[in-house]
């Protein structure tokens, strides 16, 4: 007869060993090693957060920490690799196997260990697609987790990065794993319960609070003028014709010029009212001038940001807060509305190819893709109509039946066709294919493919590719904006001349933009200061970004 209880045995013997080494529910930090000894397994599946901003990581330190002659061969399944204990598990021998989403900071040596052999490869994957896997094949045995503070039965307060976790707690303990929570404090009450505490086996009290990247934090001072330019071609060239009022920006220096022309170009246009009303976005400080002007009415977020939080905190009308005042975030949710409920992304890239794939993935570094190839992608389960969705649709299938032609996302790659240290954006193969040979990958990781994409923003103009018919007219479309750079040099003169004429490419002079207007002055805030006093004083930069 078969034991259809081993998962709940095993998790039994799990509480049984760590309870040894706790006090109640609370581990007390000298006994953390011992702890974490005691309750993974060599073989184990663990989920750390290790998410996009937020970190548990004092959890991740003292699992960096463990003998690997004792806990070894660990298969690590979270969403972010960000600290460098992170890729320490690997270097040491504890862990062995890894599924991840993003590793900014660590992207170069992240790239050097799996060429190096130090990590086998299980696949790199988008947020949402990672947590549907943690409910399907990918599990967790363990989860290790953080919060802002517990109390004595468990229960959690996550705070303003509330990001992965009830997911992440969701899949892990509903399945027979164990959650162990890091804790800034352990209070008699907290503010308000965001994970319940019978989900959460054990708490550690680290006395201060966990780590939390500022990832969205752009300083209008690095803004140049080029990228100025960028925004103001997308403002006018897709932002208003299009009608976006639902979208994602991206990270980066191009969005966020964006977001500080909305109060000034994007006023003058007589905007307002029109585009960028609801976001599926954390809370960029670059937006505080635009919501203060009135152009937002909502914005759900993946997560927080730092500084943030008072301001967010006097929003309520645009932000999701709770009962105590603090931003709620959910990535999984808010992925779930970027893909379904926004007409728009757009965010910037490192290459081009010349069928529009892109990737942000060089000989160098491995980004891991975050969110973006979710939020740059055409949902086909999508059924309610809007206009820039049906417009988009109509430009791409013109002659088909408008009763059965299903719309199209726009989704938006902006750049300069030169980016960081000269390297050019436009490509004739995309390093992903490189790293896919090496590491003999069945799939090369591509950020967002060809078919998804349908405009491409450069200093040199607009390509509209939902207007291209044919893979020539598509190419020449993507030459057509690929300015100095040798797929540009490369171009066919006479059809990229003739697709500019059909509006498939637009200079700025198309759209009645003089270069030379693209001018700092523009900017709504020109500093981080001058996004502070936007704020009335609410928002509190991180220091690295003071200068005053």
């Amino acid at each position: 007869m078969s034991d259809w209880g081993m998962q709940k045995a095993a998790l039994g013997e799990r509480l049984a060993a760590g309870q040894r080494h706790a006090n109640g529910k609370v581990v007390p930090i000298p006994s953390l090693p011992a702890f974490l000894k005691s309750v993974i397994r060599s073989g184990d599946r663990v989920c750390l957060e290790g998410d996009n901003q937020k970190q548990a990581d004092i959890l991740a330190s003292s699992l960096a920490n463990l003998d690997p002659a004792e806990i070894s061969d660990l298969h690590m399944v979270q969403s972010g690799i960000v600290l460098p204990s992170h890729l320490d598990i690997f270097e040491k021998g504890i862990a062995r196997r890894l599924d991840f989403s993003y590793s900014g900071p660590q992207s170069a040596r992240i790239a050097r260990m799996l060429f190096g052999g130090k990590i086998e490869l299980g696949a790199v994957h988008t947020y949402l697609e990672l947590f549907a896997r943690y409910f399907i094949d990918l599990t967790p045995n363990v989860a290790l987790i953080a919060a802002v503070s517990a109390d004595k039965d468990g229960n959690l307060y996550t705070g303003p990065n509330t990001e992965d976790t009830p997911t992440v707690v969701e899949a892990t303990s509903y399945k027979n794993g164990l959650v162990v929570a890091q804790v800034t404090e352990i209070v008699d009450k907290v503010p308000r319960v965001d994970i319940p505490g019978d989900l959460v086996h054990f708490v550690v009290e680290a006395g201060r609070p966990f780590y939390v990247e500022p990832l969205f934090t752009r300083d209008p001072a690095a803004i140049t003028e080029t990228q100025i330019l960028t925004a103001m071609l997308a403002i006018k060239g897709i932002y208003a014709p299009y009608g976006v009022r639902r979208l994602n920006h991206g990270i980066g220096f191009n969005t966020a010029a964006i977001e500080l022309l909305l109060p000034t170009y994007g006023e003058k246009l007589g905007l307002k009212g029109k585009v960028c009303t609801h976001f599926a976005l954390n809370p960029h400080p670059t937006l505080i001038p635009a919501i203060e002007a009135g152009w937002v009415e909502q914005i759900h977020s993946f997560g927080s940001e730092v500084g943030m939080e008072d301001y967010v905190a006097a929003r309520p009308d645009v932000f999701f807060t709770g009962p105590d005042g603090s931003l709620r975030s959910n990535r999984a949710f808010c992925q779930t509305a970027g893909l379904y409920a926004c007409d728009m992304f757009i965010g910037s890239t490192l290459q081009i190819d010349l069928e529009g794939h892109s990737s942000t993935v060089t000989t160098s570094r491995i980004a891991g893709f975050g969110g973006a190839p979710n939020m740059g992608s055409d949902p086909r389960g999508r059924r309610h109509p809007s206009e820039p969705w049906l417009k988009a649709g109509a430009e791409a299938a013109p002659g088909s039946d408008a009763a059965l032609r299903r719309g199209r996302k726009l989704v938006v790659q902006i750049g300069e066709t030169f980016g960081e240290r000269n390297a050019p954006l436009f490509v004739e193969r995309l390093d992903a294919l490189e790293l896919a040979s090496a590491l003999k990958l069945d799939l090369a990781p591509v950020m967002v493919y060809s078919d998804d994409v349908t405009h491409i923003v450069t200093e040199e103009g607009i390509a509209n590719l939902l207007m291209c018919r044919d893979k020539d007219e598509r190419e020449q479309a993507i030459r057509g904006v690929a300015g100095y750079t040798d797929i540009g040099r490369a171009r066919d003169p006479k059809l990229v001349e003739k697709l500019r004429a059909r509006g498939v490419i637009r200079r700025p002079e198309d759209l009645g933009i003089d270069p030379l207007d693209a001018d700092r002055r523009l900017l709504a805030a020109r500093s981080i200061k001058d996004l502070m006093l936007a704020s009335g004083g609410l928002y509190r930069p991180p220091s690295r970004f003071r200068n005053w």
